[in-house]
């Protein structure tokens, strides 16, 4: 055997000088080595990250308005912005001590007029009219203000949804009165997604120039 393809043999008094009479600590020792206790640490920090008993962190005090300061910030809100009765006592809720106190507030506000529902939905009705949205639409819009129908029935049934769908149309492909089954079917789900009913749109698409 040659040396080039084995290593030099230990240097017994050499591990004896670097870790002692009795050499270094075996595995299973009971004394912990300098990796072990290194092993215990990281262990130890991990399990205080990962533990279910540490307190999470500290959520966001609220304000506590109470009295004047509830009212005359229920004031400010509604003077840059108009605000269903159940948004309004969502966002007051936010701030406020007490949501009983909320609750009597706004209901205050509404028998002064203040705050009015109607307007909101009256506002509605008109923004959403304006940006080419159908009845469908202007629904679904007002149950996520969690306001009645009811407050614009009537305008939604004296509206004129064909001319309304009509205009939408004209303004996205033009006055022609397509025969393609294809252009056609992609008019009507414009328009269903815009909000409008079937029968509307059926008629809007077929309507002619000038025709009444």
């Amino acid at each position: 055997m040659t040396d080039s393809k084995f290593p030099k043999l230990l240097d017994y008094e050499a591990l004896k000088k670097q870790f002692g009479e009795d050499g270094p600590t075996a595995p299973h020792s009971s004394a912990p080595t300098a990796y072990h206790a290194q092993r215990e640490h990281i262990l130890s920090n991990d399990d205080d990250a990962l533990s279910f008993d540490a307190p999470p962190a500290q959520a966001e005090k609220k304000p506590g308005l109470t009295g004047s300061r509830l009212r005359s910030y229920a004031f400010a809100v509604l003077t840059r912005k108009e605000y269903a009765k159940a948004e309004l006592i969502e966002k007051l809720s936010l701030y406020a001590e007490s949501r009983d106190e909320v609750l009597k507030l706004v209901d205050e506000l509404a028998r002064k007029n203040y705050q009015s529902d109607q307007r909101v939905a009256d506002t509605l009705l008109s923004s959403q009219k304006r940006k080419g949205k159908g009845p469908n639409q202007i629904k679904m819009k007002l149950k996520s203000k969690k306001l009645d129908t009811a407050l614009i029935a009537d305008e939604l049934k004296e509206t004129d949804w064909v001319q309304q769908a009509y205009e939408l149309k004209v303004k996205k492909y033009g006055t022609e009165v397509s025969k393609d089954p294809k252009i056609k079917a992609k008019q009507i789900r414009f328009l269903m997604y815009r909000g409008f009913e079937m029968d509307a749109i059926i008629k809007a698409i077929s309507r002619k120039p000038n025709e009444d």
